[in-house]
C-alpha cells in the first residue's frame, strides 16, 4: 500500500512538473483593447468624408478593411469632430519605408487651407514602417534621431502638446519607451485614449507615449496619405464623457 502511494506521489510530481514546463514555453498573452463592449462603434466610409485626396485614393470596405493607395500626400476627415474617446485600429505597410499617421485631434482651419497636397495641423499619432529610418539615412548625410518607427506622438503646426519622456533631441516628440512595432506586410495594433486634452497610445497592447497639455483637444480624425499604400482595418472608436 505504501509503495502504491509512493508511486502516485511521484506520478503527480512529475505530471505537475511537465505541466509547469509547458506552461512556462507558451508565449504570454498580452491584454489588447478590440473595441468590443458598450459605447463602441464602428468607423466606415459613411463616417468619412474627403478633404485632398483624390476620388480613388481611399476605399472602405463592408468588411472593416481601408486601402490607401498613399497618393496624393493629403487625408481623409472624420464627418464629426471629436473631444473626449478611445480608438482602435489595426494597421500595415505594404511597401518598406511607408509612412502615414492619425491626426487625432485635428484644428479644422488647417483643412480649410487644404486645397492641394499636404498634411493638417494637429496632434498626429506616428504610423511609419521600420524600413523608414533606413531609407531616411540613406537619402542624404542626416541622421534619424528625431523620429522613431514605434510610435511618435507629437503636436504638428500650431498645435501644442507637452509630451511623455522619452522625447526627441529637441523635446517636441514623445518616443515610444519600447520598440513594438511589426514589420512590412505585419498587422499592428494601436490603441489611442485621447482625454481632456492627453493623449495615450498603446502598440500591439503595451502603451508607449503620449503627452498632455494639448491644443486642440477636440477635432477632426484624420488618416493620412503619404507617398506609399497603407491599410487599416477594425477602426473603431468610444466617446467619453
Amino acid at each position: 500500500m505504501q509503495i502504491r502511494l509512493l508511486t502516485l506521489v511521484i506520478a503527480a510530481v512529475l505530471t505537475t512538473a511537465g505541466v509547469t514546463n509547458l506552461r512556462a514555453e507558451e508565449p504570454v498573452t498580452k491584454a489588447f483593447v478590440n473595441g468590443e463592449g458598450p459605447g463602441w462603434v464602428s468607423l466606415g466610409k459613411d463616417d468619412f468624408t474627403k478633404v485632398n485626396s483624390n476620388d480613388d485614393t481611399w476605399t472602405f470596405h463592408e468588411d472593416g478593411l481601408i486601402e490607401c493607395t498613399g497618393k496624393p500626400v493629403s487625408v481623409t476627415r472624420s464627418v464629426k469632430q471629436y473631444t473626449n474617446f478611445e480608438l482602435v485600429c489595426q494597421w500595415r505597410h505594404l511597401k518598406n519605408a511607408g509612412n502615414s499617421g492619425i491626426f487625432v485631434w485635428t484644428i479644422p482651419s488647417s483643412l480649410e487651407k487644404l486645397t492641394g497636397p499636404g498634411l493638417p495641423q494637429g496632434i498626429e499619432v506616428q504610423v511609419l514602417d521600420l524600413g523608414y529610418k533606413e531609407q531616411y539615412e540613406k537619402g542624404g548625410n542626416r541622421k534619424a534621431d528625431w523620429f522613431t518607427c514605434h510610435g511618435d506622438v507629437f503636436p504638428v503646426g500650431a498645435a501644442k502638446m507637452t509630451p511623455f519622456p522619452p522625447t526627441a533631441p529637441n523635446g517636441a516628440r514623445s518616443f515610444p519607451t519600447k520598440e513594438l512595432s511589426k514589420g512590412t506586410g505585419e498587422w499592428n495594433h494601436y490603441y489611442v485614449r485621447a482625454i481632456n486634452g492627453e493623449v495615450r497610445l498603446w502598440v500591439n497592447g503595451e502603451e508607449v507615449s503620449g503627452g498632455t497639455g494639448c491644443s486642440p483637444a477636440t477635432g477632426f480624425l484624420c488618416l493620412e496619405s503619404e507617398g506609399s499604400p497603407v491599410e487599416f482595418r477594425g477602426l473603431k472608436i468610444r466617446e467619453l464623457p
